[in-house]
């Protein structure tokens, strides 16, 4: 069953020719034989994996069906969950159980979802390697001794190993569309606004937005139908009307113009990766699109741009966690001095504390206007190069990541190194735009993903050019071995 497509699984269900309960022992049983080699969850919900699906089976009975109805899937630990523990991969919230489900969290149950658990993921969502969680690091599927990219990388994971069908994530840097690049399988980022962020954990609020990872395009364009929307509880949610992603998968894409910018293929990108994007640029080619040159001269700012504004955002935004409300407190603390220090010195990892004296150091007196407020001048510039980009293109196609999958530990001690895995990816988030990743190729035996930048709120067209490339490909089917 696990290696049937999400939709092929939904008529399935509704023809009753298998049930919800099959179909969830089937993934739990999965779960509870690979997790323990890729550490991908952190909390396996399988008692009430079990109750929704038995509920399920009941309503697809009455012909009470609805968009998910009976469908397994994971979600990542940084959206809170009524009832079951939401740790962000932290110590400091390791003893959190939410009181009550995040917006996105009540839409798939709504839609009939069932929950398998929650996904590892970097601390806070802070990492590029999934190396960073509390929980120890997730493994790839594709070689166990790899990283899966992060922050989403339980998620990327579970999807990768087919543990899951589907699984959500968040993008704040890339942490959808690298981790789905490293793990072979397809993970959109839409536009900021497009997905609610009530009840997802905060880590920088201008950047962060809830995302879909899956196998395929087809099965992304069936997930954020689900999750987008406008939600009166984010004031930065979108009310603009949702599209039937799904309508449009199928379209003609002859005369659709792609942009190609120079500053993402240069001779630093390796010679494997170039070989196959510029594979999959024919692919397109074929099938009627051109394509453009472009330049996006400010994106090469963006790393240093983003870990101005996402430190600084972190900061503020992990200031509640005292070691008072709620979340870990140190023991026998001699004063309120002596709690506050040793509660976030003790439950915070080197990474989150790294990037909170980051954040407070470029807010500061003194600093806040060289560093903060340039930083966001910057962040205009480069929206602007997109802005003149789409004008004369529908899209834009480029690299992932800048290298396949690194090895456990490869960057441990280099920071900046690790950082530089986004490369790609960052200007998208600080311009707030949509884009994709979906499988290309491989480089070795590691994946190789393909990114597809849209405009904004012009994920419809995005996933109909990733859904026709992967008809005439099949990258996105292929299986690790040992999950097979």
């Amino acid at each position: 069953m696990h290696t049937h497509t999400l939709s092929a699984l939904k008529k399935a269900l509704h023809s009753k020719s298998i049930s919800s309960v099959e179909l969830v022992k089937h993934f739990l049983n999965r779960a509870k034989k690979y997790n323990p080699s890729l550490n991908a969850f952190i909390t396996l919900t399988e008692e009430q994996a079990l109750a929704q699906a038995q509920l399920a089976d009941k309503k697809i009975s009455r012909g009470e069906v609805t968009e998910l109805t009976g469908i397994p899937i994971a979600h990542k630990d940084i959206f809170c969950t009524a009832g079951v523990k939401t740790s962000c991969g932290s110590k400091m919230l390791d003893n959190f159980t939410s009181p009550y489900n995040a917006t996105l969290i009540e839409k798939f149950n709504s839609a009939g979802a069932v929950m398998l658990g929650k996904t590892n993921m970097d601390e806070f969502a802070m990492g590029s390697c999934n190396e960073n969680s509390y929980y120890g690091p997730v493994k790839n599927p594709w070689d166990l001794q790899c990283v899966p990219g992060g922050s989403s990388g339980g998620s990327a994971a579970v999807v990768a190993a087919r543990i899951a069908l589907a699984a959500t994530g968040t993008d704040t840097g890339g942490s959808i569309r690298q981790p789905a690049s490293f793990c072979g399988i397809s993970g959109l980022k839409p536009t900021y606004g497009r997905v609610s962020r009530y009840g997802m954990v905060a880590f920088a609020s201008s950047l962060d937005q809830g995302g879909p990872i899956a196998p395929s395009a087809e099965d992304l364009a069936i997930l954020l139908k689900i999750m987008a929307g406008h939600d009166s509880k984010d004031s930065t949610s979108s009310s603009q009307s949702v599209p039937d992603y799904t309508a449009t998968l199928n379209d003609d894409i002859r005369g659709l113009k792609i942009g190609i910018p120079k500053e993402f293929f240069t001779e630093d990108l390796p010679p494997p990766l170039s070989k196959i994007l510029f594979e999959a640029k024919s692919v397109f080619e074929k099938m009627g699109a051109t394509f453009v040159d472009i330049s996006l001269p400010h994106s090469a700012a963006g790393v240093a741009t983003y870990y101005i504004i996402a430190p600084a955002e972190a900061s503020a935004n992990l200031a509640r966690y005292d070691g008072v409300r709620y979340g870990y407190r140190c023991k026998n603390p001699v004063n309120l001095e002596d709690l506050y220090k040793r509660s976030r010195g003790e439950g915070f990892g080197n990474e989150v504390k790294r990037r909170i004296l980051m954040g407070t150091y470029v807010l500061s007196a003194g600093y806040y206007d060289a560093y903060y407020v340039q930083a966001q001048r910057v962040r205009r510039l480069i929206k602007n190069d997109f802005d003149h980009a789409f004008q004369s293109v529908d899209m834009i196609l480029a690299p992932t990541a800048p290298s396949v999958a690194f090895k456990l530990g490869e960057k441990a001690a280099d920071p900046i190194s690790a950082y530089l895995s986004d490369i790609f990816t960052i200007p998208v988030n600080l311009a707030g735009l949509p884009a994709l990743s979906i499988p290309a190729g491989f480089s070795g035996h590691l994946p190789v993903g393909m990114q597809l930048i849209g405009n904004y709120f012009n994920e419809a067209k995005l996933l109909n050019a990733a859904h026709r490339f992967q008809l005439e490909t099949d990258w996105h089917q292929k299986i690790p071995e040992a999950f097979q």
